[in-house]
C-alpha cells in the first residue's frame, strides 16, 4: 500500500458529544470509516447508539468497548448483537480508565477471551508507543503478545513523535508481534475548539482527557493548531515495508472532522499532482 492509500481508508476517531453527528454527516463522503469512543462515564451505550445512527447513515463504522465500562456479561452480548444488527463487523477493545470495572472485566483480554466465538469479522486492541503511566513497558508487550491471539490489529495510542511510534513498531516486531498497525496521530485540530470539548466532556473526563492528550495540549498553547503534516512525512518511508505492517492510519480529530477532513483530502491531492512522495515534496520546499 501507498501512502495516499492509506490516506484515502484514514479512520477518523470522534467523541459521543452533541454536534459531532452533523460535523461527520457534513464532512466526510459515505463508506469513510468512523470509529466511536467510550467514554469511562457515559459508558458504551451512548458509543453503540451513536455508531448505530453513522452506520444508518452509510458509514464504515467500529463503535470502542472499554472493558471497564460493561455491566455483565450479557451487557456484552447485547453490545455485540447491536454491533451485528447495524451491519458493522468489527469492535475495538480497550481496557478503559474507569478507576472501578462495572462489572466482570478489569482488562482488554478478559474481555477479548468471550468475543472470540462472537461472530466479528475484526477486534483490534491498542498499543502504547510512549509507554503508560502505571505499566512498564515490557509487561505492555507482554501484554500485547497475549492479545495477539485474539486480536486482529493493534492500533497506536496517540502520539507526536513518530521516531518513537517506528522504534516501537520495530520492538514490537522483535517480539514476534505481528499484529498489523494502525498508526494513531492527532489531526488537523484548532486550539479554541479543543478546549472547548475538554470543558464540554465534564469535569472527571476532561481530567483525563487533557492528561491523556497533554501533549497536544502543550502545543497548542504555542500556536493556533496542528497539523500532522510532519508525522506523516516522517513515517512514508516505512509504508509498503512489509516487516513493520503498516496497515493505516488511524486519525485522532478530536470531534474536528470537518478540518481534518480538509487536511487530508488536501494532502491526498497535493500528493497525487506531484507525482511522487510527500517525503521528496518536502525536501524540495525546504530547499527552496
Amino acid at each position: 500500500m501507498t501512502l495516499p492509500e492509506l490516506l484515502e481508508r484514514a479512520r477518523f476517531e470522534v467523541i459521543p458529544m452533541s454536534g459531532v453527528s452533523e460535523e461527520v454527516e457534513g464532512s466526510l463522503p459515505v463508506g469513510s470509516v468512523v470509529t466511536v469512543t467510550c467514554s469511562p462515564t457515559k459508558g458504551p451505550d451512548v458509543t453503540m447508539d451513536l455508531a448505530e445512527r453513522f452506520a444508518r447513515d452509510g458509514y464504515e463504522v467500529v463503535p470502542h468497548v472499554s472493558a471497564r465500562t460493561v455491566r455483565s456479561r450479557d451487557h456484552l452480548h447485547e453490545l455485540v448483537g447491536r454491533t451485528k444488527a447495524a451491519g458493522m463487523k468489527e469492535l475495538f477493545v480497550i481496557g478503559g480508565d474507569a478507576a472501578e470495572p462495572a462489572g466482570p472485566y478489569r482488562e482488554a483480554a478478559e474481555m477479548l477471551v468471550e468475543l472470540g466465538d462472537a461472530g466479528l469479522e475484526r477486534i483490534g486492541v491498542g498499543g502504547y508507543p510512549e509507554g503508560h503511566p502505571l505499566i512498564g513497558d515490557e509487561v505492555l508487550l507482554d501484554a500485547l503478545a497475549q492479545k495477539e491471539k485474539l486480536a486482529d490489529y493493534v492500533t497506536t495510542q496517540i502520539c507526536f513523535s513518530p521516531g518513537a511510534v517506528v522504534d516501537w513498531i520495530e520492538r514490537v516486531r522483535e517480539r514476534g508481534i505481528e499484529l498489523p498497525v494502525y498508526l494513531g496521530m492527532a489531526g488537523s485540530v484548532k486550539r479554541r475548539k479543543l478546549l472547548e470539548i475538554s470543558l464540554r466532556v465534564g469535569v472527571g473526563d476532561s481530567l483525563r482527557y487533557l492528561t491523556k492528550h497533554g501533549n497536544l495540549v502543550t502545543r497548542l498553547m504555542r500556536r493556533s493548531g496542528y497539523t500532522p503534516d510532519e508525522f506523516v512525512s516522517h513515517v512514508e518511508p516505512f509504508i509498503g515495508n512489509a516487516d513493520y505492517g503498516i496497515a493505516g492510519f488511524h486519525v485522532f480529530t478530536f470531534n474536528q472532522v470537518g478540518t481534518t477532513e480538509r487536511w487530508r483530502s488536501g494532502l491526498v491531492e497535493a500528493y497525487r499532482r506531484a507525482g511522487r512522495s510527500l517525503g521528496a515534496e518536502a525536501e524540495d520546499d525546504a530547499a527552496s
